[in-house]
């Protein structure tokens, strides 16, 4: 059913095709945009999925085929637009190679008070756009994606160590600074 809203002087009328359906009222009835498939967990789960996916240098076509799916579809479970089954997160872990359980590690207190069932029921609601470190993930940057991913391209063990030591080393150098 295709419904509307309509302003007249101070009264909202929503307007559907059926008369018997118009409902009059003196303000837009309030939303709750924190309870949508945007939800804190679903974006954790999403970025995780992401993150894995680029660590195996795979494309987003490619995951995609794997699980008989655009890769449109994969960009939707990535950005938290759509939210994944448990079937489906399922088949990721296992293309992926990881537990159902990586998918949700390493997952902030702020995000677990994000479920929709706590949101609904108004339990330590908290403001889910601000990050109150103010500092963005570095595990989901592409800078330090690239990096991991060339790093482990070293076929050496011995050559990736002391690549290791050597950015450790840069590392200490400039934080003494």
């Amino acid at each position: 059913m295709h419904f509307r809203w309509q302003h007249l002087e101070g009264v909202c009328l929503r307007l559907t095709d059926r008369k018997e359906s118009i409902v009059v009222s003196s303000q837009k009835p309030e939303r709750n945009f924190r309870i949508t498939n945007n939800n804190a967990i679903d974006m954790h789960v999403g970025k995780r999925l992401r993150l894995r996916r680029t660590l195996l240098g795979m494309s987003q076509e490619q995951l995609g085929a794997e699980l008989n799916i655009t890769f449109q579809q994969v960009q939707k479970y990535e950005r938290a637009a759509n939210r994944i089954s448990a079937s489906r997160l399922w088949d990721m872990g296992q293309i992926l190679d990881v537990p159902i359980s990586y998918f949700f590690d390493d997952m902030s207190e702020t995000t677990m008070q994000a479920s929709p069932r706590r949101v609904a029921r108004g339990l330590d609601t908290i403001e889910l756009d601000k990050d109150p470190s103010g500092v963005k993930d570095p595990m989901v940057r592409r800078e330090t994606l690239e990096l991991v991913r060339a790093y482990y391209n070293i076929e050496s063990a011995s050559a990736r160590k002391r690549v290791a030591d050597m950015v450790k080393t840069i590392a200490t150098t400039l934080t003494e600074e």
